[in-house]
């Protein structure tokens, strides 16, 4: 299992804390047909093709309730898995097992999709040099872990949130007074993180490399403003698309050579990977 870094950690542990409350509230009632020192063994199979993410929030889910329970993996996070495939084995209390399956493939299921989106994207435009991006569009609360699986499945990370990057935006733009007091302004307060700048036509794009803007976000920008943006831009700063890229349109958005590519579909528009748990 991967090692996580002490942000992701903490997070994890507050979103696995936060889970196993919601769910069990002052107690699982129905785990009380079970004997409280029973236990117990069950496996995970996968039902599709999938890139396997989450395995840390699904261990903790169930490590919170039973500290001694004993988890095998036969896959790991990254990993490519199948329909019908075992993914681990499961033995500890039996009630704990019960309590913490729920939210332990809510975790899994739903990491997995996002990796596995990821992968897809990925996929589409190897070989172009372009990257695949994540954004804020978030599930509320799994933000930290949701971007951990964007990366598992071979894309990378913009800002966690609004305290760790700037990205200035049309509202940001009209209410400095235009795109060089916007950035001027940003300089003035970003220390050492990074400075965005957002445009919507050719225009606002000169004005902001005027300004001296070396990242610049092109907003549902066509393929040939794309193009045209990518000549102008002269390798002056980093180019990156965004605005209605799909699997079908991504390669294209690539090839115009544009350095980076985000999708909000990502973390947002995800259908949780098919996984159930057995008990033997």
């Amino acid at each position: 299992m991967p090692t996580l870094d002490p942000a992701l950690h903490d997070a994890l542990h507050l979103q696995v804390t936060t889970a196993l409350d919601e769910d069990i509230g002052s107690g699982d009632l129905t785990a009380l047909l079970i004997p409280a020192d029973a236990q117990a063994r069950a496996y995970v199979l996968c039902r599709e093709k999938a890139i396997l993410c989450g395995q840390a929030w699904f261990e903790a889910c169930f490590r919170q309730l039973d500290p001694a329970v004993a988890i095998r993996w036969y896959s790991q996070d990254g990993s490519c898995i199948g329909e019908s495939q075992m993914l681990c084995e499961i033995q500890g209390n039996a009630r704990a097992l019960l309590s913490a399956e729920r939210p332990a493939l809510n975790f899994l299921q739903t990491l997995s999709a996002t990796a596995t989106l990821t992968r897809r994207y990925v996929d589409a435009i190897a070989g172009t040099g372009a990257v695949v991006m994540d954004t804020r569009k978030t599930l509320p609360g799994l933000r930290r872990a949701q971007k951990y699986a964007v990366l598992t499945g071979g894309g990378a990370n913009q800002r966690i949130g609004l305290y760790d990057g700037i990205l200035i935006k049309e509202n940001h733009i009209a209410a400095a007074g235009g795109i060089a007091q916007a950035l001027t302004a940003a300089t003035r307060v970003a220390g050492d993180v990074p400075v965005q700048i957002e445009v919507e036509n050719q225009d606002e794009l000169q004005q902001a490399l005027a300004a001296g803007a070396k990242l610049i976000l092109l907003d549902n920008f066509s393929l040939n403003q794309l193009r045209e943006a990518v000549h102008l831009t002269a390798g002056r700063a980093v180019l990156e698309a965004s605005g209605n890229i799909t699997l079908d349109t991504i390669r294209s958005v690539a090839e115009t050579g544009v350095q980076r590519i985000s999708i909000g579909s990502l973390t947002k528009h995800i259908q949780a990977v098919d996984l159930s748990m057995r008990f033997e």
